[in-house]
């Protein structure tokens, strides 16, 4: 997924979070705070245990009407003919080590050398994104995680035969490969500090996320959705700099994971494309409510140790070398809107047709907003990364 909106520049609902100081008096950041691991013997007494960034919302549960669950139980055997289609079998699914040096070869010294040749030619705001991305597939469990609260399609025994929990398990171990390749590519390029990419997965993963999807199915895969188009869109454009760059295996990795993303999307747009013509009006207003909160990107509460805004920053320079931007973030918009029909909905009810003109008005309005905001931009300071070992890149 990862991204899998963010969006660079993803787009985090910054206006519904605040600050909250640390218990040494200073501050983390607008979105979350983390506290530190001193090493003071008041510290070591106390025991504090980890306390991961936070999501400052007010967090809403099981918003959907009970009545509703019905209709995804309904939806089992169309799920079972028209979603799990969309997996692949393991045995004709790519793997990582089709693109990686073979450790068993007697040339294994030889193509790493090579591998590494090909990445000194890759400039550092582009290792900050593609680093960005990796982190983003690599923190998986939370995603998978949040499908299962959704209610009517969670996976109640971590091992159910419903078509809903096959495809959750089955998608989470198709995007698993994902992360694992980046990565291994990343770790034998020699151009990043992998400590600190691997405290950054962990900081991640023990955060979690919460995309205000209310454990509403409805919600939950209008999210996934957005997001697997994003990811697609994320990966498409860091396989063309990629190629420009003349890493021709990177940008072969970075377009097969964004061709898996395009057949995640189908998947899930088909879900909401079926609650559309299931029950209309829940579905339009369940669209208008995502759109209101703004899509939160799953990567927003990174953290490296070191950085207070570390997403914001790397958001900066995806949305500058425009692997993702805010204009992407209208355009996903738009195609799903005409993707949905959302403009051709009838008999909807009052509300029903103010949550439809809404989100059909929204993309220009999104356009006009960051032009403007493009307009009255000045070029960013350089900032250090601690992922490239603190050299600094251009915000």
């Amino acid at each position: 997924m990862a991204a899998k909106i963010s969006a660079p520049c993803y787009l985090p609902c910054s206006s519904q979070l605040r600050k909250l100081p640390r218990s040494n008096a200073s501050v983390r950041s607008p979105r979350f705070f983390m506290a530190s691991t001193l090493h003071t013997r008041e510290v070591e007494n106390a025991k504090k245990p980890f306390t991961p960034p936070r999501e400052l919302h007010a967090q809403v549960t099981h918003s959907m009407p009970p009545q509703k669950i019905e209709i995804f139980k309904s939806m089992g055997d169309w799920a079972e003919k028209n979603i799990l289609i969309h997996l692949k079998p393991v045995e004709k699914c790519w793997q990582p080590m089709d693109f990686l040096p073979d450790p068993a070869s007697d040339g294994f010294e030889d193509q790493v050398m090579e591998l590494r040749k090909r990445c000194k030619e890759i400039p550092d705001e582009y290792l900050v994104v593609l680093v960005g991305d990796m982190i983003t597939e690599e923190a998986l469990p939370t995603y998978q995680t949040m499908i299962n609260t959704l209610d009517g399609v969670r996976d109640e025994t971590g091992a159910s035969q419903t078509p809903w929990a096959i495809w959750t398990r089955a998608w989470t171990a198709e995007e698993n490969r994902h992360g694992d390749l980046l990565n291994k590519y990343l770790y034998l390029s020699g151009r990043v500090d992998m400590r600190q990419i691997e405290k950054t997965v962990q900081y991640l993963i023990g955060s979690g996320m919460d995309p205000r999807t209310e454990n509403n199915p409805y919600l939950g895969y209008i999210y996934t959705s957005f997001q697997e188009r994003a990811t697609f869109i994320s990966h498409g454009n860091t396989a063309r700099h990629a190629k420009e760059y003349g890493d021709m295996k990177l940008a072969q990795i970075c377009g097969t994971i964004a061709a898996d993303e395009k057949r995640h999307e189908t998947a899930y747009t088909k879900i909401v494309e079926k609650l559309f013509e299931i029950d209309p009006n829940g579905t339009v207003l369940g669209l208008a409510d995502m759109m209101r909160k703004k899509i939160t990107m799953p990567a927003h509460l990174m953290y490296d140790g070191q950085s207070d805004n570390l997403f914001d920053q790397f958001s900066a320079v995806a949305q500058r070398l425009g692997v993702y931007t805010a204009k992407d973030y209208a355009d996903i918009l738009e195609f799903l809107v005409q993707r949905w029909k959302v403009g051709d909905l009838t008999g909807l009810s009052g509300e029903g047709r103010k949550a439809q003109e809404y989100v059909c008005t929204l993309p220009p309005r999104i356009r006009r907003l960051e032009e403007r905001a493009q307009a009255r931009a000045q070029k960013g300071p350089k900032v250090p990364f601690s992922w490239i070992f603190n050299r600094e890149v251009q915000l």
